[in-house]
């Protein structure tokens, strides 16, 4: 299972990079089994890995396989685990996503798809990268939901798999682009609390829309 994962940390790392989510060597990404996580290593472009490159920790962050020195972000990965059923997570610095947070403190619920990323995305307060602060943080703002934006930062997304993850990366990045080119020719509406709740009973009996 570990091997499989290295292989999809591969796959989504050369995903993340062609559909524009990372650029260079920032961001990464992790993938769960049991008590064993597979994150991508220090330093290295997520186009160029090979499965070898990436280190297999246990959940104190011990490695236990492989000879890379692991994300600088493994602890705030593994603060999400401990707090979470995630069997995946995304960290992404994608252009949009950091625009909204380094300017908003909540990702405003312009669109209905909000509701996939369970609610209103919340932007955890700035921390330096790679410290307990900033794990404690993302994690707080991942309560309840499917993905969170880090202040002058990045974003982060969960979800069962590496592709589940993926594809709600995208969907944040894609809501985050809305906002901001709303705001370009005037004020986005909001959707009220009530209007939220009406889409929320429809899509319990809407099998098209994926459950968070």
């Amino acid at each position: 299972m570990i091997d499989s994962l290295r292989e999809e940390l591969c796959a989504h790392g050369r995903r993340v990079v062609e559909t524009g989510l990372v650029l260079g060597t920032s961001g990464n990404l992790s993938a769960r089994s049991g008590d064993l996580v597979a994150v991508t290593p220090a330093g290295a472009a997520l186009d160029r890995l090979a499965p070898a490159d990436c280190p297999v920790l246990d959940l104190a962050g011990h490695v236990v396989d492989g000879d890379a020195q692991p994300s600088s972000e493994t602890p705030m990965h593994l603060a999400v685990y401990a707090a979470t059923d995630a069997g995946a997570i995304v960290h992404t610095h994608s252009t949009f996503g950091t625009v909204v947070a380094t300017t908003l403190t909540e990702l405003p619920p312009i669109h209905y798809n909000t509701l996939l990323l369970g609610g209103v995305v919340r932007v955890a307060p700035y921390r330096t990268y790679g410290t307990a602060e900033l794990a404690a943080a993302v994690r707080a703002a991942l309560e309840g939901r499917s993905a969170a934006l880090l202040a002058n930062h990045g974003g982060v997304t969960i979800g069962r798999d590496l592709a589940e993850a993926f594809e709600r990366a995208r969907l944040l990045e894609w809501l985050c682009e809305v906002y901001v080119r709303a705001r370009a020719i005037g004020e986005p509406r909001a959707l009220t609390a009530e209007e939220l709740d009406a889409v929320l009973q429809r899509m319990a009996h809407a099998p098209e829309f994926p459950r968070r």
